[in-house]
């Protein structure tokens, strides 16, 4: 009785003496300097350019803002940035979830070059995989000929935007969800199988909802990267107008012709889909989490 009135004393004591000794130890002056540095950063790096995007966006007032937004231009640049993103997406996420799914599920000669070829557009500038588009699919390109012989015209044109922006969110998807894959294993499938299930019952009713809110989260930076391309993009568009220029080419261009108001005007567009991706992935990692 004694030994356990004394273990319990001592583990009340450990609690007590954790609770009053956290891991760091500094000085109260140190914690709050090192959060005034983290909190200045912010504010200078990150919250003062977003202050400063919608303050001079609405600095002529609410109708000029929204003259700036309804121009042609402006409204083409977003139907041609939607465009390409809704199909990136879809694209990535079968490709994502196809590599995921043999890298997790299966064992196979090439399987950790498969996997860092995947992180090749992460290591790859933009503007150069642009010029790769540019080589390969150009008039003067490998295939230029051909696709001129058949009509078909893939730089300068949507289908080049389309497959710049393929290339840039091409890891995200399936960067979320390989790590996933591997962590579950392949139990919940071995027993779904030897319950008689197929191989697509087995991937709905097992394996997707398994891996659900990180494919989610996944489709939320190839969302968020593929709106807000500039580099891939700019290369392979042309920037002709109301035909090949997304929104952040059409931020350049009204900047560089001196329409600083309708420039950030259009600015502060990606930056609310910046500020809503953001809510959106909060939700996503707390559901994960």
């Amino acid at each position: 009785m004694s030994g356990m009135v004394g273990g319990l004393h001592a583990q009340q004591h450990g609690q007590t003496y954790y609770e009053s000794n956290p891991a760091t130890r500094e000085a109260r002056w140190v914690k709050w300097g090192i959060l005034a540095v983290a909190l200045t950063f912010f504010a200078l790096f990150l919250l003062l350019p977003l202050l400063a995007v919608f303050t001079e966006a609405l600095r002529k007032g609410y109708t000029a803002y929204w003259e700036a937004i309804a121009q042609p231009d402006t409204l083409s640049a977003i139907t041609l940035t939607l465009i390409a993103t809704l199909i990136a997406i879809p694209l990535n996420v079968a490709f994502g979830v196809t590599a995921a799914w043999s890298i997790s599920k299966f064992d196979f000669r090439g399987k950790q070059l498969l996997k860092t070829l995947i992180d090749l557009p992460f290591s790859v500038s933009p503007v150069v995989a642009g010029l790769m588009y540019v080589l390969v699919f150009g008039v003067n390109g490998w295939f230029g000929k051909w696709l001129t012989a058949h009509d078909m015209t893939v730089i300068f044109a949507v289908p080049g935007i389309v497959l710049a922006t393929v290339f840039v969110t091409f890891p995200f998807v399936a960067r979320e969800l390989i790590p996933l894959m591997e962590a579950q294993g392949n139990e919940a499938e071995e027993a779904a199988v030897s319950l008689g299930a197929s191989g697509w019952q087995t991937f709905w009713l097992v394996t997707l909802p398994n891996i659900k809110w990180g494919l989610l989260y996944g489709v939320i930076l190839c969302n968020a990267r593929a709106m807000g391309e500039f580099g891939a993009v700019s290369v392979v568009s042309g920037h002709l107008r109301g035909q090949t220029v997304t929104l952040p080419l059409q931020v350049e261009i009204l900047y560089n012709e001196y329409q600083f108001s309708a420039a950030f005007a259009v600015a502060s567009l990606l930056a609310l889909l910046a500020l809503a991706t953001l809510a959106i992935k909060l939700y996503v990692e707390r559901r994960t989490t």
